[in-house]
């Protein structure tokens, strides 16, 4: 004998043993997204504290709208399983219901629907347990009989400062001790890299530097429209109209990276000279591969700075 579901009557705020949830209407009793074949219900858990340690900056965003990124551990996400019943529940006539919480005791924060305009986007995090960077899906939630809330991550905050001009590039100057980098909002919870200690050592130094000739120096953070992600300059000299990108390595796949990121941050300051910071002198292919680039190559030296072009000087 099938045994009857029961009529919905949890509200916004109030909890329930998520056991006791998937007794009463089914769906999965672990992971994140929660489909059931027994109720007219799509069960979606967040847990925003665990989350933005990895890159998934789940909650209230700017729009009005609950962000929620999909399921998938490792490579890119796909639109199939969890994801594809978040996306298709009104089509299948069911109801999109979000919990904070992923086991034990969770709240219902409400029922939500997907947003007809732009029902998800893309976004970078890296894949579980600190792995390679991937693409995931996230999904734009509006809500039907929940509160919207403030923004309340740290990314959330971030967008909320620049949400007077969604149609227009976002470029705000930093303190040069203001250590934010890409990686705090794709894969917050990473230990830094050795060599990403060296680059602040090396920025930090040439910020002194030219401190010490009376130059001011900062740094910048950008969102280019339509993106959810800033992006962080290491260093910007407004004196010598200079955009640094350091690297703690002298090898050629810090070289290629340092030029790509120039290039990235570089549409947005298109007057600034752009230079690579390493900590030695590099290879004369890698200096050749630069130049071809019309990037100047930087190293600390006893009397300053060595520059690979004769004619440069700080």
């Amino acid at each position: 004998m099938t045994t009857p579901i029961p009529a919905w009557t949890l509200k916004p705020d109030q909890q329930i043993e998520r056991k006791k949830l998937h007794e009463d209407f089914g769906g999965r009793t672990q992971g994140g997204i929660g489909p059931s074949s027994r109720s007219d219900n799509v069960f979606v858990f967040t847990d925003p504290i665990a989350g933005e340690k990895h890159g998934y900056f789940d909650g209230w965003m700017p729009d009005g709208l609950f962000h929620y990124s999909g399921e998938g551990q490792y490579g890119d996400q796909r639109m199939m399983s969890g994801n594809a019943s978040i996306l298709n529940h009104k089509q299948n006539n069911k109801a999109l219901r979000v919990f904070q919480g992923a086991r034990g005791t969770v709240t219902y924060l409400g029922e939500f629907e997907v947003d007809d305009k732009e029902p998800w986007y893309e976004a970078d995090a890296p894949e579980t347990g600190g792995g390679a960077i991937r693409r995931v899906i996230v999904f734009r939630l509006r809500p039907i009989d929940a509160a919207v809330q403030p923004p309340q991550t740290s990314l959330a905050r971030l967008l909320d400062a620049a949400k007077d001009n969604p149609n227009e590039d976002q470029v705000q100057e930093l303190e040069l001790e203001q250590l934010l980098t890409e990686r705090t909002f794709i894969n917050p919870d990473r230990e830094p890299y050795e060599a990403e200690r060296k680059e602040s050592t090396l920025v930090q130094a040439l910020g002194d530097y030219l401190r010490g000739k009376n130059h001011k120096v900062g740094r910048h953070q950008m969102l280019p429209k339509g993106e959810t992600r800033p992006l962080f300059t290491d260093l910007y000299d407004h004196d010598a109209k200079l955009l640094v990108e350091a690297k703690g390595s002298v090898t050629r796949e810090n070289v290629r990276m340092a030029i790509g990121q120039l290039a990235d941050y570089g549409r947005f300051l298109p007057d600034a000279t752009r230079a690579i910071l390493l900590p030695s002198e590099p290879r004369h292919d890698l200096i050749e591969l630069a130049h071809s680039q019309d990037v100047v190559v930087l190293w600390p030296a006893k009397q300053g700075y060595g520059a690979s072009r004769p004619d440069f000087e700080l």
